[in-house]
């Protein structure tokens, strides 16, 4: 297994139309998940991914597992419960540029994980362990699994990437930056946007947070600023990696998980740091095209493509 990452994925409900979402009478169902996103991702760039998780032994659930699986992803450790439903959630479009998010996941299948339930060789087998900032503060039990993930990888000597991708909705602040912090002194990589920095540190400027973040002990910390592209911080060297144009940004939601599974794929290939944060700039503009989580995860083809254009060039 090239990664292993443990989190949660939901049923996502989009409107067919744009504007509030009291006003929407007809939806598209699709999964979405952070994790499961990147896992996909990696799966359709040729890896072998892995996925933990705990979803509801329900209508949902089962059709989520067999969309992941259906793309590749290995869910053999998914365990299904009849204790909780697999969680829910809305994406509201309520005007050009304008998306919304609305969580129905509170006491979820996916928010009663516990440590019992990791598999210590299934994690110990994997180039990279995979953990956001989502899963520990979806419970109490969910943090301690994060925790002992992480303690896991370490013993086996798998390398934990973390991306802090806050969600202020989920949890109180002064515990988030808490158990934020602590999880990235424990990373080996750690992917933050700016957005994140400016959170967990009260800095602003992208060098300061990457610095920040590189001395909590990780060895590569690559900072995601936007359109622009991303800067990595490693301690002999800082560089910034012009991002790729795109002409139209349909969905921006899950650009930062294509960006992880583009990163990750070039770390997996052995590509100079530069070269895998030029992949991973170019898989989170492709995930923006696209309605959707997954839809706009580009496979090798497509993304060989972009990369060999002029980088100036705008994906249309």
């Amino acid at each position: 297994m090239d990664v292993v990452t443990i989190g949660e994925t939901m049923v996502l409900f989009t409107p067919e139309a744009e504007g509030p979402l009291r006003y929407s009478q007809q939806f598209s169902k699709r999964y979405g998940g952070a994790e499961s996103n990147v896992a996909i991702g990696l799966s359709r760039l040729g890896h072998q991914a892995g996925w933990i998780s705990k979803v509801g032994n329900d209508e949902f659930g089962k059709g989520m597992l067999s969309f992941i699986r259906g793309e590749g992803v290995d869910v053999r450790t998914v365990q299904l419960t009849d204790e909780a439903p697999t969680g829910m959630y809305f994406k509201e479009h309520k005007r050009e540029g304008v998306i919304n998010i609305y969580y129905y996941r509170k006491g979820s299948a996916a928010s009663r994980m516990t440590k019992e339930d990791l598999d210590k060789d299934y994690i110990g087998q994997a180039k990279y362990l995979h953990i956001t900032g989502i899963t520990p503060a979806l419970s109490e039990s969910c943090r301690e699994t994060v925790y002992e993930a992480i303690k896991i990888a370490k013993e086996r000597n798998v390398k934990v990437v973390f991306d802090p991708n806050l969600r202020k909705k989920l949890w109180e602040e002064d515990l988030a930056r808490e158990v934020l912090l602590k999880i990235a002194s424990e990373a080996d990589i750690i992917l933050p946007g700016v957005e994140e920095g400016q959170f967990i540190f009260g800095v602003d400027e992208p060098e300061e947070i990457g610095k920040r973040f590189l001395q909590l002990g990780a060895s590569i910390v690559v900072l995601k600023i936007g359109a622009e592209g991303a800067i990595y911080f490693t301690e002999n060297e800082t560089r910034k990696v012009s991002g790729i144009p795109v002409k139209h940004v349909v969905d921006p939601v899950g650009a930062g998980d294509g960006f992880a599974a583009g990163f990750l794929s070039g770390m997996i290939d052995d590509l100079p740091l530069e070269q895998a944060v030029k992949r991973a700039n170019a898989v989170g503009a492709h995930v923006t095209m696209v309605k959707g989580d997954v839809e706009g995860l580009p496979d090798r083809f497509e993304i060989d493509q972009i990369l060999s254009n002029n980088e100036n060039d705008v994906i249309r």
